[in-house]
């Protein structure tokens, strides 16, 4: 592969010439390169496609009409090869609404074939290819041109592996009949709001709310949505605009005046002469909407039973899936087992292949236990 011409595109009779010639093949590799350190919205610098025989590197920056190229990526004739695709779906998502699809994500596949749900790129194409890829530019600054050769390489390697590396998990997946596993698997990916931020629904990134009282938590989810909203307006990364450690403190103070804001040393003095109005207006509003808020309930502790149920029913998944060779995260995760034993919640051991992969048995398991418990 290393062999391989790379193609640098920026301009748009290039770009349409490459697309023709990467559609002949029925798949296509993707990746992306993008900045957003000091951003919220991804900036997106790269974009590589490659076959077995063809790779193009596609520079956005400089090239003004991507249609075609969204077009492409939008067509379901071809199949999109891609590694741990959310976040590069996510970006392209912010650059053009296009639905890509189908998705073959290489992590998924390597999870379904036994490896660790976050197995890296780099060590899946050293396990299954036996090559070893460079990490000299991890920390590049892909909005800076020119790129020189050995970036290109650099960005090249990122996508043309992944053309053989499809290959080789797909053949397995298909002897071992679990391509369609995959293929449910990567319909979350393709959803049309997959990657919909909703600014109303922004206090679901924040930990420990339960715990608040009815206010605090209004409060807090009262700023969540107004950081978020201001993010977004200025594109600048939420932790810029009030950090996590600052709304906390806010929602669980409820500040009354300027001077209780001031003594919220989480909070940088200048954003407190700049919105220290509109921060308190938000107490304000927090404090009038507990009655939307449920009392805070701290959740009953586990009884032993119970806890000897989850180690039991963990213990079953991680012996089940070293027998089928499938990554224990990806058959049936901690938050799937303690839902089964605490709440009884099954839907999504029942969905799909997990359901007779291992949904059935484990929930078998548990109604016997709990049956031995009530004899007992």
């Amino acid at each position: 592969m290393s062999g391989q011409a790379i193609q640098y595109i920026e301009d748009a009779a290039n770009l349409s010439a490459a697309l023709r010639t990467l559609a002949a093949s029925e798949f296509v590799a993707l990746d992306t390169e993008f900045m957003r350190e000091s951003t919220y919205y991804p900036k997106l610098c790269l974009i590589q496609l490659a076959t077995l025989d063809h790779c193009a590197i596609i520079d956005p920056l400089v090239i003004e009409d991507l249609d075609e190229l969204w077009a492409f990526l939008s067509d379901r004739a071809h199949v999109k090869v891609l590694h741990a695709a959310r976040q590069d779906l996510e970006v392209l998502d912010c650059r053009q609404a296009t639905r890509i699809g189908p998705i073959f994500d290489t992590q998924i596949a390597a999870a379904l074939l036994g490896q660790s749900a976050q197995i890296g790129y780099g060590p899946l194409v050293s396990l299954r290819l036996g090559r070893s890829l460079a990490k000299g530019h991890t920390r590049t600054d892909w909005s800076r041109r020119p790129l020189n050769q050995e970036q290109l390489e650099y960005a090249a390697d990122d996508v043309r592996y992944l053309a053989p590396l499809y290959l080789n998990l797909r053949n397995e997946l298909e002897e071992r009949g679990r391509l369609a596993w995959l293929e449910e698997e990567s319909h979350e990916l393709e959803r049309n709001d997959a990657f919909k931020v909703d600014p109303l629904q922004a206090w679901r990134r924040l930990k420990g709310l339960d715990r608040l009282r009815p206010e605090q938590r209004a409060t807090a989810k009262l700023l969540a949505q107004w950081r978020e909203e201001l993010a977004i307006k200025h594109d600048r990364p939420r932790g810029w605009i009030l950090s996590d450690e600052a709304l906390r403190a806010i929602s669980e103070r409820m500040p009354a005046n300027t001077k209780a804001l001031e003594a919220i040393t989480s909070l940088p003095a200048g954003l407190v002469r700049k919105r220290g109005a509109e921060l308190l207006e938000i107490v304000e509003r927090g404090r009038q909407a507990r009655e939307t808020e449920a009392e805070s309930v701290q959740a009953p502790r586990p009884e032993p039973a119970q806890l000897a149920l989850v180690t039991k029913l963990m213990n079953f998944v991680r012996g089940h899936a070293h027998a089928m060779q499938v990554s224990p995260e990806l058959l049936a995760t901690r938050k799937d087992v303690e839902q089964l034993v605490f709440s009884g919640k099954t839907a999504h051991l029942l969905e799909g292949w997990r359901r007779e992969a291992i949904g059935e048995r484990l929930i078998a398991i548990a109604k016997a236990e709990r049956s031995g418990d009530r004899q007992s």
